[in-house]
């Protein structure tokens, strides 16, 4: 099958709405980091402020996410997300009201924190309804599956080159705070669209246990860990280079859209990327888009122009999504089916922990050194996942053979012309 065919019967058997749903619930976590940064710095006059608030709302969200992902495990995604979408949408309208009334910076921060912490991560959640979705046929669909996860690793590129755009077309014909509202009006919307939608019912609810647990956390799915917290490192520090080396060129306000081609290439692999042979197994996948990604971003040492800089930037993009998806594919096969909402939402949050551990440390080398240590940082992020995917690749190879570790026969399967989705057991 073609991967435009494979893309045509995904989304015929997923529907139209689950995938408008599922793709625009996602802008507002897109949106509301540099949103947090600039609505506070403009009203307070301080980036430092500004930065403080949008830190507080990243690692808030990295933190909670997981415990979210293990609540929609345990109780199922629809009453987790829904009350995420409700209270994250209301926390980022109690955010703008705070800041635009001169509150504290204390206390602004702080709203900055709680709103983070109830943003759903609707990525890592759609990730899990794929597996139920293409089981509906009544068989296992691995490939589509692999062409689910390859379209979800291309969206959650999109929206996080769409968000940022889309927040600052609001702020350049507004203000910041009409963005931030817009991202909290989007959250009710489709936030809870996502939760109500019926395909959260195909999801199979666990209680606890000692050996779930306990399988969840593997030497495997640390290294799944450590691979994200390196790509995170990368767009981290990717960003700081762009902005530094923007700023002293005299063109600040293109950062934004230079560091946003990383994402277009990533866009791009991630489609193609379900036109790769099934023999082609992913941890060898891993290994050479972990190479790409030091081969092609060595070239940012040399590095003085903003010309240079566009070029090198999108095609670095291109070795982003394969090496997300596959690990993103690794981690779901590596865990119960029980916890895949909990693997996929700390794989999320390595990625935003990455992602902060890169800006600072590429903000303190740039301080030191200028754009090319901010860069240092990205190629020596990508040097650590090159080696994190050499030395893995033989649980890698065992988790890929075997799939998913607790994959069920699949004769209850509700087959696609039933009419209803029904929740199992």
């Amino acid at each position: 099958m073609s991967p435009l065919a494979s893309y045509r019967r995904l989304f015929s058997l997923a529907g139209p709405l689950y995938v408008l749903v599922a793709f625009l619930g996602r802008l507002p976590l897109a949106m509301s980091q540099m949103g947090a940064l600039l609505l506070v710095a403009g009203a307070t006059g301080s980036y430092a402020a500004g930065g403080l608030s949008a830190g507080a709302l990243a690692v808030a969200n990295a933190v909670c996410s997981p415990v979210a992902g293990a609540l929609a495990d345990r109780r199922g995604q629809r009453p987790v997300v829904l009350l995420q979408s409700l209270a994250g949408g209301l926390a980022l309208g109690v955010l703008v009201a705070l800041t635009v009334s001169g509150s504290p910076v204390g206390v602004v921060v702080a709203a900055s924190a709680v709103a983070g912490a109830f943003l759903p991560q609707i990525g890592p959640l759609a990730r899990v309804r794929w597996r139920p979705l293409t089981d509906r046929t009544g068989h296992r669909q691995e490939r589509l599956l692999e062409t689910a996860f390859s379209y979800e690793g291309a969206a959650d590129e999109a929206s996080f080159v769409l968000g940022p755009a889309l927040l600052g077309l609001l702020a350049v014909i507004a203000n910041p705070a009409a963005g931030l509202l817009f991202a909290a009006a989007m959250l009710l919307v489709f936030g809870v669209g996502f939760a109500l939608h019926p395909s959260a019912r195909l999801l199979r609810s666990s209680g606890t246990s000692a050996e779930v647990v306990g399988r969840l956390l593997t030497g495997t799915f640390a290294a799944l860990l450590l691979a994200q917290l390196l790509i995170g490192m990368v767009f981290g520090s990717v960003q700081t280079g762009t902005t530094v080396l923007a700023t002293a060129a005299g063109h600040a306000g293109a950062a934004g859209l230079v560091h946003a081609l990383l994402g277009v290439g990533s866009v791009v692999a991630g489609l193609a990327f379900a036109a790769l042979p099934e023999r082609i197994g992913y941890p060898v996948r891993v290994l050479v888009s972990a190479a790409g990604l030091l081969v092609l971003g060595t070239p940012l040492l040399w590095t003085t122009t903003l010309g240079h800089l566009v070029v090198v930037v999108l095609v670095l993009g291109f070795a982003v999504a394969p090496y997300m998806i596959s690990v993103f594919t690794l981690g779901e096969r590596a865990v119960p089916l029980a916890r895949v909402g909990t693997a996929m939402t700390l794989l999320a949050a390595a990625t935003g922990l990455g992602y902060a551990v890169g800006s600072a440390l590429a903000g303190r080398l740039a301080d030191a050194v200028g754009h090319t240590g901010a860069f240092s940082v990205t190629v020596g992020a990508a040097a650590a996942a090159l080696v994190v995917a050499v030395l893995a690749q033989r649980p890698l190879r065992r988790v890929a053979r075997r799939g998913t570790a607790s994959a069920e026969p699949v004769a209850d399967a509700v087959p696609p012309d039933a009419g209803a989705l029904v929740r199992r057991p």
